[in-house]
């Protein structure tokens, strides 16, 4: 067990509360384990009729999944880092696959791990505060915890540009875009925590009383935009687009783009083509295991987070530097399937 996620029963409901506020309750393994874990044990409790998951204390929901720790791995033989991804993914896939009702309070940040444990959810609850991103691209990574699958059900060409850039969602977008399924303001939740402890099975009828209108997604002004700028499944394809593009939000974008990992875009395109075809969430999560087994042992990792969370320059070097030095070839032997005794399977 650890301290940073507590566990409590409220009557028939079983709370999952991240309680590491220092890292803004970014994902340890031991953390993961213990969900996993409790999840397990839930699962075959009648006593508890639903789930829910918030923070305990701080700002921000979870800010991801243990950077450094996956960062110091890959400059080794990356077994550590494996390690996290695999019971990471574990507790993703039970949360997909449980049959209670889950619900999540995606209050301030919700980033890379954020979005993998609230996204499985049957509500997921944004509000004014809600700061929703997978900026895994400007480290080295890709949207892994289920991203190629979330992703790439968004509506047009939406999920790509979020791989790409990383932007951050607020709550209102959240909702427009299916990524949440009710707004309410941060002053509500406490009463919403205390009312559905009371009364699990009534999650539907006491998130509807307390929900407000929601604000205009701003996002949804570029729609057409980012459904023609980002129509491609290929990296050079999109940055011509938005090099021959005139508007501002063109060539914003395409500045952006310039500071992202070569690799790591053209992963998380091809995660995105593969994972809207996926049959299962299973299957998408053993891909994404083996992709993740792979890309640590690639040198951009430990280059991003030495650029974007140790040394802070914003400065990375990538290797590949460009995105036509970033082969086909490469590409594959990233998506390579492991050998059955590493691969991934649920817990």
């Amino acid at each position: 067990m650890t301290d940073d996620v507590l566990i409590e029963r409220e009557g028939a409901l079983g709370r999952i509360r991240l309680n590491r506020p220092k890292a803004i309750h970014a994902l340890t393994a031991d953390m993961c384990r213990v969900v996993l874990d409790t999840l397990g044990e839930w699962a075959g409790d009648p006593s508890v009729e639903a789930v829910s998951i918030d923070h305990a204390d701080g700002r921000g929901f979870c800010a991801g999944g243990d950077i450094r720790l996956i960062a110091q791995s890959s400059s080794g033989d990356g077994s550590a880092a494996r390690d996290f991804f695999r019971v990471e993914y574990a507790m993703n896939h039970r949360l997909f696959t449980f049959a209670k009702p889950i619900v999540a309070f995606m209050d301030g940040i919700t980033m890379g791990g954020g979005v993998g444990i609230s996204q499985p959810a049957k509500y997921r609850i944004a509000t004014e505060n809600t700061k929703f991103a997978m900026p895994e691209t400007s480290i080295g990574l890709f949207p892994d915890v289920g991203g190629g699958w979330y992703l790439s059900r968004l509506p047009g060409r939406m999920g790509q540009f979020l791989a790409l850039t990383g932007h951050r969602l607020d709550g209102a977008e959240c909702v427009a875009l299916g990524l949440a399924t009710h707004y309410l303001p941060a002053a509500a939740l406490d009463d919403a925590k205390r009312r559905i402890a009371v009364d699990p099975r009534g999650i539907e009828a006491i998130l509807a009383d307390l929900s407000v209108p929601v604000p205009e997604a701003a996002i949804l002004a570029h729609r057409e935009a980012i459904d023609r700028l980002f129509a491609s499944d290929r990296l050079e394809e999109i940055l011509a687009a938005l090099e021959k593009g005139e508007s501002d939000f063109a060539r914003e974008q395409r500045k952006l783009l310039a500071t992202k990992s070569p690799q790591a875009m053209k992963v998380s395109l091809k995660l995105l083509l593969d994972g809207r075809a996926m049959p299962t969430f299973e299957d998408e999560m053993r891909q994404e295991f083996a992709v993740a087994a792979h890309v640590v042992q690639r040198p951009d990792i430990v280059e991003g987070v030495r650029a974007v969370i140790v040394d802070k320059d914003h400065a990375p070097r990538w290797d590949p530097a460009t995105p036509e030095a970033v082969s086909d070839h490469l590409i594959d032997r990233i998506f390579a399937p492991l050998p059955a005794d590493e691969e991934w399977n649920p817990a």
